[in-house]
């Protein structure tokens, strides 16, 4: 554990680089890393001491208690300077400025591309997954009949995306049905079983925004590609939540929203298309038949605020100095601090897996008898607790339910603060909780 005196000689050590609040933020980060550099993440998950500097790096309302970071992050203070600075830039000659800044984005680029795993060239910066993923699902040339395999739980825009091509371009759209959480055989296996000859596409999530479900990507990318199939994956969850290489997984497409895990401001993607489909799809909005080959394509949107996409590159460089492997072990770190206090009494239900290498800072628990919406209300009003309510797994049309609270921390909460959701489940589980009035449905983020 770090010890006060180690701290402060550390903080002599930053000297004069505390002039700004922010870049003081980032020097103390970066000390910090290095004081802990010969520790195992699972071991640095546990020293308070060093997330604190992380929480302070943060401008929060502690006020309230934030859990439903799965929808949007807060960025850190240096984030939003860097925000605020590249809008100050471009605001003094817009049609100057903006088109300087446009062309240093490379630096942004080639920066994702080394951190996550791909070449730069097969990369196209968007606004979020949706607009990722549907530059995808309208670009595929798909005739009358070929079939699409997604499943249920996949996110709500891009199974509307699906159903407006269904109807428009008379293809067929299967969505499969799986309890959680399950394991990544069973998935491969429906999957695999679904597969008929005019099967084209697959189409699934990393992991998913309601229950955390982790997919077997890289062995479903290699069913699919063994027969013809082309696969389409929302990691709108996973970039930055956990490390791993894109171009490990193998897959075809691969979505991204920035504005959740890497904690880049809000309107922040990324797109990956493997290199040999970049010809073959067609980009959301028209382009010159001589950008036929170019991944850049798929920016082609009209006029866009490049300060926020500037600002990315203030977003990565905080990810890279806590660590993909800190981060990843101390948001699995919260999860299961709640988890373990809850999963005994027998009126929660856990609808995520605990296991390792499965759940990191997503997962769902509900309280039997207990209406999600209900307790998300009850949540806010005595705890001042913001988290999102789930109601998914409804008959008619679906028969597994996953009906809960989705529990989303961040590298900014604190234990407490994961205590005091644990006081207001027990206390709901042992006293009930008021009828809703709300009409919340199931999350949209």
């Amino acid at each position: 554990m770090w010890s006060r005196r180690a701290f402060l000689g550390l903080g002599g050590a930053v000297g004069t680089a505390v002039a700004s609040r922010s870049f003081a933020g980032f020097a103390r980060l970066e000390a910090a890393g290095a004081a802990v550099a010969d520790r195992t993440p699972e071991d640095v998950a546990q020293d308070e001491f060093y997330w604190r500097e992380i929480q302070e790096a943060f401008t929060l309302d502690r006020t309230l208690i934030n859990l439903n970071n799965g929808n949007t992050c807060p960025s850190p203070r240096v984030v939003l300077e860097a925000t605020k600075r590249y809008m100050d830039m471009s605001n003094m000659l817009p049609v100057h400025y903006r088109g300087d800044i446009e062309r240093h984005l490379q630096t942004v680029r080639r920066g994702l591309a080394k951190e996550f795993g791909f070449d730069e060239d097969e990369v196209a910066l968007t606004r979020n997954a949706s607009e990722s993923l549907q530059i995808v699902q309208n670009g595929l040339d798909l005739a009358p009949g070929d079939e699409v395999i997604t499943t249920e739980q996949d996110y709500p825009r891009m199974l509307t995306t699906w159903d407006q091509r269904r109807r428009r371009d008379k293809i067929t759209v299967t969505r499969l049905q799986f309890p959680v959480p399950t394991t990544e055989d069973d998935l491969y296996q429906r999957f695999e079983r679904a597969i008929t000859p005019r099967t084209k596409v697959f189409h699934f999530c990393h992991i998913t925004n309601l229950t955390g479900q982790l997919f077997p990507v890289q062995r479903l990318s290699r069913l699919a590609r063994s027969r013809g199939i082309q696969t389409v994956v929302d990691g709108a969850h996973a970039i930055a939540h956990f490390p791993f290489k894109i171009r490990d997984l193998e897959c075809d497409y691969y979505g991204v929203s920035l504005h959740k895990w890497l904690l880049a401001p809000i309107g922040n993607g990324l797109l990956y298309v493997r290199r040999e489909n970049i010809p073959k799809l067609w980009p959301l909005q028209a382009v010159p038949e001589r950008q036929a080959n170019d991944v850049r394509k798929f920016e082609a949107i009209g006029t866009y605020p490049t300060a926020i996409r500037a600002a990315v590159g203030e977003a990565l460089a905080f990810h890279q100095a806590i660590g993909a492997e800190r981060k990843a072990a101390r948001l699995r770190y919260l999860t299961l601090r709640w988890a373990n206090a809850l999963k005994s009494n027998p009126r929660v239900k856990i609808l995520s897996s605990l296991e390792p290498g499965q759940t990191w800072g997503l997962a769902m628990v509900g309280i039997d008898g207990v209406d999600s919406r209900a307790l998300a209300q009850f949540m806010m009003d005595k705890y001042r607790i913001v988290i999102n309510a789930v109601v998914g797994g409804q008959p008619p049309n679906q028969v597994f339910d996953y009906t809960g609270l989705r529990v989303t921390p961040n590298v900014y909460t604190t234990l407490q603060e994961i205590d005091t959701f644990v006081e207001a489940m027990q206390d709901a589980a042992k006293n009930g909780v008021p009828a809703s009035t709300t009409a919340r449905g199931r999350s949209g983020n």
